[in-house]
C-alpha cells in the first residue's frame, strides 16, 4: 500500500547498512536503521536520543549509545546566556527537518559568539551540514541575531490531523506551544521585542507527504490543515510577534524518495502541494488584513526549487535526482544538500533585504 511505501518520508537520513556516514550526516537514534559508524576522521556523537550526528573528530569513528524505542522525558539544566548587548535581534523559526538545527531550550542557550545555542554549528539538520538557517544566523545576517529554532524534525501541523512518524515528534502546535511556556515571556537572556524579532514557519511537507494518498477531499482537508496553522500563528502574534516569515511547500514530488513512487502518485502529490501553496498565499494576505502592524513575507521555495530542479547544472549541481554526495542537489533521498541550503538562505536574505537581520 502507498501509506507503507511513503513511510521513510520523515525519516532524518538516508539509511544504508554498509557504508559508513559523511561528517555532518546522522549515524544513529532512535528509529536510526542506516550506518551507525562514520568515515575516518569523524565520530558518531549523540545530539538527543532521536539523533546522532558524525561530527568532526581527531579520533576514529565510534557508534552511538545503543537507545531503546520508548524513552522517559529527562530533564537538563538551562544553560543561561548573559544579558545580549544592544543591537542585536531574534529569530523564531518553526518547522520540520527542512528547518530544525536540533536546538533543545533546555540546553545551552543562544549568546553572542554562540548564536544558535546548541547543538554545536551547524546543528542537527535533515541534509547533514549547514541548512538555511545557519547559514542565515551565521553568514548572510546584517546584524547579530540570536536563533531559537523550534523546529523538529518529522514536524507536521498537529499530531491529531496528521500523524508523525514517531509519537516523540513535537508538531508545530508543540513547538508554539514550547515557545509560549518559555522564551515569550522575554527572559533577561532574551528580551526580544516585536520590532527586533522575527518569526518564520516552514512546514506542510510531512503533512502533505503522509496524508496525500489518504484519500477523500484533499483540497478540503488543506483548509482544515491551514485553519490549525494559522490558530497558531495568532498565537505567536498574541504573544508579540509582528514580523513573520512564511515559507511554501516545496516540490517533494520530485525527491529521489517520491521519484521512486509510481508516477501517478507523484502527479497527486504535485497537485495537492500547488493547492495547498495556493490556499496559504490566500490565507497569508488575509492574515496580514486582519493584523494591524503585522509584516508578512512568503519566500516560495516552490520556485526555487523547480528553478533550480530544471537546470541544475547552471547552479554547479550534477543533475537533478543524485543525492549524497559532493555536487548534489539531494543531501539524502528527501532532503537538500548544504550546498542547496546556502542557495536558500542567499535568496531569502535577499527578500529580507532591509530589515533588521538581512
Amino acid at each position: 500500500m502507498l501509506s507503507v511505501l511513503l513511510l521513510p518520508l520523515l525519516l532524518l537520513a538516508v539509511p544504508g547498512i554498509a557504508a559508513q556516514s559523511p561528517v555532518w550526516a546522522q549515524c544513529g537514534g532512535i528509529g536510526w536503521t542506516g550506518s551507525t559508524s562514520c568515515i575516518a576522521g569523524a565520530a558518531c556523537t549523540v545530539q538527543n536520543d532521536y539523533y546522532s550526528q558524525c561530527l568532526p573528530s581527531s579520533g576514529s569513528s565510534t557508534a552511538p549509545p545503543t537507545t531503546t524505542a520508548t524513552t522517559t522525558s529527562t530533564s537538563s539544566t538551562t544553560t543561561s546566556a548573559p544579558s545580549p548587548p544592544s543591537g542585536v535581534t531574534y529569530w523564531f523559526p518553526f518547522g520540520d527537518s527542512y528547518t530544525t538545527t536540533g536546538f533543545n531550550p533546555n540546553s545551552t542557550l543562544p549568546s553572542v559568539g554562540n548564536p544558535l545555542g546548541n547543538p554545536s554549528f551547524p546543528g542537527a539538520t535533515g541534509g547533514g551540514g549547514e541548512n538555511f538557517v545557519g547559514f542565515d544566523t551565521i553568514t548572510y545576517n546584517k546584524s547579530t541575531i540570536l536563533t531559537y529554532n523550534y523546529a523538529y524534525g518529522g514536524a507536521t501541523i498537529d499530531a491529531n490531523l496528521v500523524v508523525p512518524y514517531l509519537p516523540t515528534v513535537l508538531s508545530l502546535t508543540d513547538q508554539v506551544n514550547e515557545f509560549l511556556a518559555g522564551v515569550a515571556k522575554k527572559p533577561a537572556t532574551a528580551p526580544w521585542t516585536s520590532t527586533n524579532s522575527l518569526f518564520t514557519v516552514w512546514i506542510g511537507i510531512n503533512d502533505i507527504g503522509n496524508s496525500f494518498g489518504s484519500g477523500g477531499d484533499r483540497s478540503a482537508f488543506s483548509v482544515i490543515l491551514l485553519n490549525a496553522y494559522f490558530a497558531l500563528v495568532q498565537k505567536l502574534v498574541a504573544a508579540g510577534a509582528r514580523n513573520v516569515l512564511f515559507i511554501n511547500v516545496p516540490p517533494i514530488d520530485r525527491s529521489p524518495l517520491m521519484l521512486a513512487q509510481p508516477t501517478s502518485s507523484q502527479t497527486l502529490e504535485k497537485s495537492v502541494i500547488a493547492d495547498f501553496n495556493t490556499k496559504l498565499a490566500a490565507r497569508i494576505a488575509g492574515f496580514k488584513a486582519n493584523n494591524t502592524g503585522v509584516t508578512t513575507w512568503l519566500w516560495d521555495s516552490n520556485s526555487a526549487f523547480t528553478t533550480i530542479l530544471d537546470a541544475p547544472t547552471q547552479f554547479g549541481f550534477v543533475d537533478a535526482v543524485s543525492f549524497g554526495s559532493t555536487g548534489d542537489f539531494w543531501g539524502n533521498n528527501y532532503h537538500p544538500s548544504s550546498a542547496a541550503h546556502k542557495i536558500f538562505a542567499q535568496e531569502i536574505s535577499k527578500l529580507m533585504a532591509g530589515t533588521p537581520w538581512f
